[in-house]
């Protein structure tokens, strides 16, 4: 069914704000790669106890600009949000709440997103640092992150037309799709500790980064290590084919057809560019593209389930037999 869509231009802005909030969890990895994150030291608000840094090195600068860009994503979600608001007070219909729920999280969100990161300067967990709290400080900022995304894809599917989710449809498809969200939050989270791992243990080899990793001397970060690849190839292997099952259930729906091709297109170039990444240990380009990949692949398995989910009015309804 052809959807209509009634509020084109904050849907393109809702669009806008995804992508440029992608763009600022780019710049977060460079910071991270490249070791800058203290470049402002231990202060926040301020960097480095001024409002503008008067004398900065290069890290002072990169760290003071991601600030800056994310500082602008909050003011955009705020934005999105008093839009959305504004849209929900002239048309109250069931539509507009969806909208406004979404928006109003991915500006709670938003705000969580940049209390993580004002806890990880303020703990100084940060560059090479590394305290037993700091896998839990990335884990939950890497979670969030994903939140924070889903929350911005829904905003923007909802204003674009998107209808209402059926969740009183099978349990046994709410469970496959609820194991994919899972999958990939374990497989982001497991990410985020090999990266941690590789940069604070860096390895000249990748025969010499595998010796650590088997090594019952090791830090318990790298021996975790392993895991990431385990679970990303587990994850895709279970998307690829659950997604091309589900699209078998859901006969007339243009919107999961593609979002499964895509999402299986995406899984495939995201195990090959991650093994590349591996073998090529893991510099900073490689390490941006292998995240841009994986938000990408979470963004199509969001929009996978919302269109498979999707009650378009009584037509085209998933398939429970």
């Amino acid at each position: 069914m052809e959807r209509r869509t009634h509020y084109s231009r904050f849907a393109k802005f809702a669009w806008f704000a995804l992508g440029y909030n992608i763009l600022v969890i780019l710049w977060g990895v460079f910071l991270r790669a490249s070791k800058s994150g203290d470049g402002c030291g231990q202060h926040w608000l301020t960097c480095g106890g001024e409002v503008v840094p008067s004398a900065p090195q290069l890290k002072t600068v990169i760290e003071f600009s991601h600030r800056i860009t994310s500082s602008l994503a909050g003011i955009v979600i705020i934005v999105l949000l008093v839009w959305a608001i504004a849209i929900w007070y002239h048309d109250r219909g069931e539509n507009t709440r969806r909208i406004l729920r979404a928006a109003m999280g991915s500006f709670l969100f938003v705000v969580f997103e940049g209390l993580l990161g004002a806890g990880l300067v303020l703990t100084g967990n940060t560059a090479e640092n590394l305290t037993p709290e700091r896998p839990f400080w990335m884990a939950a900022h890497l979670l969030n992150t994903l939140v924070l995304v889903a929350f911005l894809t829904m905003t923007a599917w909802f204003a674009d037309g998107g209808g209402r989710l059926n969740l009183s449809t099978s349990s046994r498809y709410l469970a496959l799709l609820a194991l994919a969200l899972l999958l990939i939050l374990a497989v982001g989270m497991s990410g985020s500790i090999a990266a941690l791992s590789s940069m604070i243990f860096p390895s000249t080899t990748l025969a010499e980064g595998l010796s650590k990793d088997l090594s019952p001397t090791s830090h318990v970060l790298l021996r975790l290590r392993l895991l990431h690849p385990i679970l990303s190839i587990g994850a895709g292997v279970y998307l690829i084919f659950v997604t091309g099952w589900l699209k078998s259930k859901a006969p007339g729906r243009p919107g999961v057809v593609r979002w499964s091709n895509i999402l299986s297109i995406l899984v495939v170039t995201q195990v090959a560019f991650g093994s590349a990444t591996l073998l090529m240990l893991a510099p900073i380009v490689m390490q941006l593209g292998h995240l841009f990949l994986a938000d990408a692949i979470w963004i199509s398995t969001v929009l996978f389930i919302a269109c498979f989910l999707e009650n378009e009015s009584g037509e085209g309804s998933v398939d429970t037999v």
